[in-house]
């Protein structure tokens, strides 16, 4: 991310009148259903920064205001979504902000690019700001014991500031030493305290100006960009034996592209573009990762509706690396990546888990978050629900509602008719479970799409959904009505049909298999 205004604004207005031409186009390709790229739809999530953690991979992303003042970058908090598919992203709260630095950052604006990482069960979220009563940035890190916080700014100070000095990204070797990378043009990097927030290490430039190293480095072009390959957005992993370095590249508009090594400290190999300039956006941020035994690149764009330069946000590529290890180019689509499992609808699932949405909002913090604005005309969708072979035959939301409406369940799209409807009414405040019966049962894999209706304005307030395999008149059959049925299977005229069950149900007094996973 660029953030200098006396180096950086004449660079932007040029890549802007070179982008003008395709926004038209950009804005109009955003409209279809299938596309998966951007993966976050109700917010701008520039930056992104990919973190796996068990079964979970964890993004922490900067935030792009849908707003831009002075016509530069408005950010005012960081963000963070978790997902177990890679395509249905669940949001985790807001956990910093300019608050959270108080001590030393400017307020309001300028939370610039960051990257988080756990260690010793801590979470460390490193971040650009501003500095009080400076031009100039800082880096600093927040604490937690969760990644969705609460965090805390251990040392009220940053760590590094000075011009350029931005776009942290942290590293522990496999020696446990941890290692702080940083810079816009050119690039730093010293070594962490075990502790994780301070430096045991002067810090050491690294060589972007070398053929050996980045490409060619001769001073600047006629228009003021460097020459030099190397940009800002430094993300450094290990793949095999070799230290894999990525960056964004070129000047603006940025592509991103990658560097090799056989030790942290270098020297670096420039091996190429990773990939080509962003669309509708002059920057280009993020960086790779391996999970679940695929490897997926993490980038930004301008592709979200009334997106741009100023208004990014993050899309996903999943390639294969070469067989020598170096990785390949990758082209950029709207169809994004593939599932890698699928949604359980008869457990809890939140709100605020989308794959894809048009208007709403997730708000909310470690405590509990949830998706707002659920009103006519929006919707959310959530891909891969699998609902096996039994099928669900109930659905229950957990829903706030501010007016009357009809909260509605569609599968494979959102034109298509309702299978389940809940007449919601005003709930004054609280959350209130509410439950229908779906018009069919549903079997197989299916999206989900849940949508509002009804007269004036109906607004509600989302928490959570689960379907059930039964009808909302069944219940549950005790321990000794199962034990003296045998587990036996019989249909709703009480007629048996097969010995043993998954679990059995009673309905108007008849025996009747329910399908309990």
């Amino acid at each position: 991310m660029i953030t200098r205004k006396d180096f950086s604004q004449q660079k932007v207005w040029r890549a802007l009148l070179k982008h003008s031409l395709s926004v038209l186009l950009v804005l109009l390709s955003c409209t279809g259903i299938m596309a998966q790229n951007p993966i976050i739809c109700d917010r701008y999530t520039p930056d992104p920064a990919p973190y796996v953690h068990g079964d979970t991979l964890y993004l922490f992303v900067d935030h792009d205001e849908d707003v831009t003042q002075n016509g530069y970058f408005t950010m005012k908090d960081w963000l963070l979504y978790s997902t177990v598919d890679m395509v249905n992203w669940t949001y985790r709260g807001t956990p910093l902000t300019s608050a959270t630095f108080s001590s030393w950052a400017k307020q309001d604006n300028d939370c610039w690019a960051s990257q988080c990482i756990e260690r010793n069960g801590k979470w460390y979220w490193y971040v650009t700001a501003t500095i009080k009563g400076e031009a100039y940035p800082g880096i600093g890190v927040a604490v937690a014991d969760h990644p969705a916080g609460p965090y805390v700014d251990p040392i009220k100070r940053p760590l590094v500031k000075g011009w350029f000095k931005i776009d942290p990204s942290v590293f522990i070797d496999d020696d446990g030493q941890a290692y702080l990378f940083y810079g816009n043009n050119m690039l730093w990097y010293a070594k962490l305290s075990n502790s994780m927030t301070s430096l045991t290490s002067n810090e050491i430039e690294v060589n972007t100006k070398s053929e050996s190293a980045f490409g060619p480095f001769k001073g600047y072009n006629d228009d003021g960009t460097p020459k030099t390959n190397f940009e800002e957005a430094s993300w450094i992993y290990k793949r095999g034996n070799k230290y894999h370095l990525e960056y964004a590249a070129g000047g603006v508009p940025e592509h991103w592209a990658y560097s090799t090594a056989d030790n942290i400290t270098g020297p670096w190999t420039y091996q190429g573009k990773m990939m080509g300039e962003a669309e509708n956006s002059f920057t280009i941020h993020g960086g790779s990762v391996e999970y679940k035994g695929h490897h997926y690149l993490f980038y930004h764009n301008g592709k979200l509706p009334d997106g741009g330069g100023y208004k990014r946000a993050t899309c996903i590529e999943e390639y294969t690396p070469n067989e020598d290890g170096t990785s390949p180019f990758i082209q950029a689509t709207t169809n994004g990546v593939a599932p890698l499992q699928h949604v359980n609808p008869y457990v809890r699932q939140e709100g605020e888990t989308i794959n894809q949405c048009y208007g709403v909002r997730c708000e909310g913090d470690y405590n509990g978050c949830y998706t707002t604005n659920i009103k006519s005309g929006n919707y959310i969708k959530v891909r891969g629900v699998d609902f096996g072979e039994t099928g669900a035959q109930s659905f229950t939301a957990r829903l706030r509602v501010d007016s009357k409406g009809t909260f509605l369940v569609r599968i494979d799209s959102r034109e298509r008719t309702a299978i389940g409807r809940i007449s919601a009414e005003q709930t004054n405040g609280e959350w209130q479970d509410f439950t229908c019966d779906l018009s069919t049962p549903i079997t197989g894999v299916h999206d989900v799409f849940f949508t509002i209706s009804g007269r004036g304005n109906p607004q509600m307030d989302f928490d959570c959904w689960q379907f059930s395999e039964v009808p909302t008149a069944v219940k549950e059959v005790s321990k000794e009505e199962k034990a003296e049925m045998n587990n036996d299977i019989y249909d709703v005229s009480g007629r048996k049909v097969q010995n043993g069950s998954k679990g059995i149900k009673i309905i108007d007094g008849k025996k009747y298999i329910g399908g309990v996973r």
